[in-house]
C-alpha cells in the first residue's frame, strides 16, 4: 500500500494526486493508494481519499504502508521515518499558491542529502523516485539537527 499525505495547510496540492492518478494509469503504481488530502478536493476512482484524519489512523496507515509519498512538511516526514518507512517528499510551491513560500523545498533538500528520503523536486520526477524505492534503504536520521530547526525557525518568524 502507498499512503499519501498532503499535510493540513489550507491550500491544494491538486498537482500531485493528478501525477499519482497518471502514474496508475501507466501501471507505474499498482498497490492500492490512500490519500490523507486535507483541504486538497480531488475525487478519483483509482485512490481511496481520505480528508482529516485522527492521528491514531494516520499511524495505523503509516504503519502499513510500504512506501510515503508526502508533501515537505516537516511533521509528515519526521513521523514517517521514525517508522522507517521508504519516503518520497514533493515540496509545495508558491508559484502554484500550494504554500506561503518555498520553505519545504529547503527542508525535502535537507531530509534527501542526509539519506532519510527521496526528495525531489516536482511531480514530474516522482515516476524516476518510486522506481528508485524500490531498491533504497533509508538511512536513520538523527533529530535534533540545528539546521532542520534553524528552517523551521525562520520560517515561523517570518510568518
Amino acid at each position: 500500500m502507498i499512503l499519501v499525505l498532503l499535510g493540513t495547510q489550507n491550500n491544494s496540492f491538486h498537482r500531485l494526486l493528478e501525477e499519482i492518478e497518471k502514474l496508475i494509469d501507466e501501471k507505474v503504481i499498482n498497490e492500492e493508494v490512500i490519500v490523507q488530502a486535507g483541504y486538497t478536493k480531488y475525487e478519483s476512482e483509482k485512490m481511496k481519499i481520505l480528508t482529516l484524519i485522527s492521528k491514531e489512523e494516520l499511524e495505523k496507515y503509516q504503519e502499513q504502508a510500504e512506501l510515503i509519498i508526502t508533501h515537505g512538511g516537516v511533521g509528515s516526514i519526521i513521523t514517517s521515518i521514525e517508522k522507517g518507512k521508504k519516503v518520497i517528499a514533493v515540496p509545495r510551491l508558491h508559484k502554484y499558491s500550494e504554500h506561503v513560500n518555498n520553505h519545504q523545498k529547503e527542508i525535502v533538500e535537507l531530509f534527501n542529502k542526509k539519506g532519510a528520503i527521496i526528495g525531489i523536486n516536482g511531480v514530474e520526477e516522482l515516476k524516476q523516485a518510486i522506481i528508485k524505492s524500490k531498491n533504497f534503504i533509508p538511512k536513520k536520521y538523527k533529530l535534533g539537527n540545528e539546521k532542520m530547526l534553524k528552517i523551521i525557525e525562520d520560517f515561523i518568524n517570518k510568518n
